[in-house]
């Protein structure tokens, strides 16, 4: 987008990206724009992104807003041009497959490369297939040329990413799975040294996959998992395709596979009728499935879903689940980190001073190192935020 509008030759324009993932997340996109409008009010702002997608008159009507674009829209050079009208296609009629070749990414030592777009899965508490479309593969040919144009700036780690990755290859010609095309797009670049994944969901881990975790030492020993919660009951609810005993299975053939390996998690608290038991449910699953890193959401009521139609929990309750899920995801992280003292690390430097390891462990190195570079160091110690090197 910030090239689009570069080459456009759009100036005083400010491009806000919405998210639509929950009810804060528009409240604060909306309260950026009207600080915008006050402290700049000469400038143009462009409104972009799920949340604008999904309500553009909505966006359109705020102080300050020129233009409203489509998730489509915003990837075609078109639409940047000056002075031209709001442009929001339906996203559900999206087809493309193709992706939008990001060659730098500003501030950050690490690339991502979106493989997938859209969602065909329902979730009863996600309003995203509405922002984003449904499910679409990016073809391995455009995907090689991304990563190999990365590598070529220097980028050292590349993170797959995509609405859905799972999903990957459902609409590609033969199918293949996100496994085939990871174990493919490896052998086709030697000289990356890392490949992380973004979130997985736990029901649709090919066999390829499963490969790659066992004996493939690029794809880095770090997966995120789109849990939800621990209670069958609100699984069901949530009309997810994973019921506990899923997790732990898959949480157990990955440690068997690749022992050390890292987990990350998805996590809800309060969705409507979760009971304290259920709740307990989800706590005990932290340890039982020994996640490390949580990203804990309390629930967040979507208008139009399915669960917005659901006897609601307070909101004191679920504020206080959100944050007991925090504190166990804590204490699980430095037992994590405390197993590595004395080990070598192998750190993707950010700064000059700070990075993350092979298992996306936050490490403060004590040498300064240049960042975007991958370091090896050992760890001396722990500290609130991570692992110290």
């Amino acid at each position: 987008m910030r090239g689009h509008a570069r080459e456009a030759g759009l100036s005083d324009t400010i491009i806000v990206n919405t998210c639509a993932v929950t009810a804060e997340a528009e409240r604060q996109a909306r309260q950026a724009i009207r600080k915008l409008a006050r402290e700049r009010p000469e400038a143009k702002i462009v409104v972009t992104g799920c949340a604008a997608q999904i309500a553009p008159e909505t966006w359109g009507t705020l102080p300050g807003v020129s233009r409203v674009l489509g998730n489509a829209e915003k990837l075609e050079a078109a639409h940047w041009q000056p002075d031209l009208p709001s442009a929001v296609s339906d996203i559900m009629a999206a087809t493309e497959t193709a992706a939008h070749l990001v060659t730098e990414f500003a501030g950050r030592a690490r690339a991502f490369v979106q493989v997938q777009q859209g969602c065909d899965h329902r979730c009863t508490f996600c309003i995203i297939p509405f922002g984003r479309g449904p499910s679409r593969s990016v073809p391995l040919g455009a995907i090689l040329d991304q990563c190999r144009s990365l590598i070529a700036s220097g980028y050292q780690e590349i993170v797959l990413t995509g609405v859905d990755i799972t999903s990957y290859g459902h609409d590609l010609p033969g199918q293949p799975p996100l496994g085939q095309m990871v174990r493919r797009l490896l052998a086709l670049l030697p000289d990356l040294p890392r490949l992380r994944l973004s979130s997985l969901d736990p029901c649709e881990i090919d066999e390829d996959l499963w490969r790659l975790i066992a004996e493939e030492p690029r794809l880095l020993p770090h997966l995120h998992l789109s849990i939800q919660a621990g209670s069958d009951l609100i699984l069901k609810r949530m009309k997810r395709r994973h019921l506990r005993a899923d997790v732990l299975a898959v949480t157990e053939r990955a440690r068997k596979l690749r022992p050390g390996i890292a987990f990350g998690a998805d996590l809800i608290a309060g969705f409507p009728t979760e009971t304290e038991e259920a709740f307990a449910e989800t706590l005990a699953l932290v340890d039982e499935a020994d996640l490390t890193m949580l990203h804990v959401f309390p629930y967040s009521e979507r208008s139009g879903t399915p669960a917005a139609r659901m006897p609601s929990v307070p909101k004191a309750a679920w504020r206080e689940r959100a944050a007991r899920l925090r504190v166990a995801g804590a204490e699980a992280a430095a037992r994590f980190d405390a197993l590595h003292l004395g080990q070598s690390v192998r750190v993707l430097a950010e700064t000059e001073t700070r990075g993350h390891s092979e298992h996306f462990r936050p490490v403060r190195l004590a040498a300064e190192a240049v960042p975007g570079q991958i370091v090896t160091a050992t760890v001396t110690g722990l500290d609130a935020d991570g692992l110290l090197a």
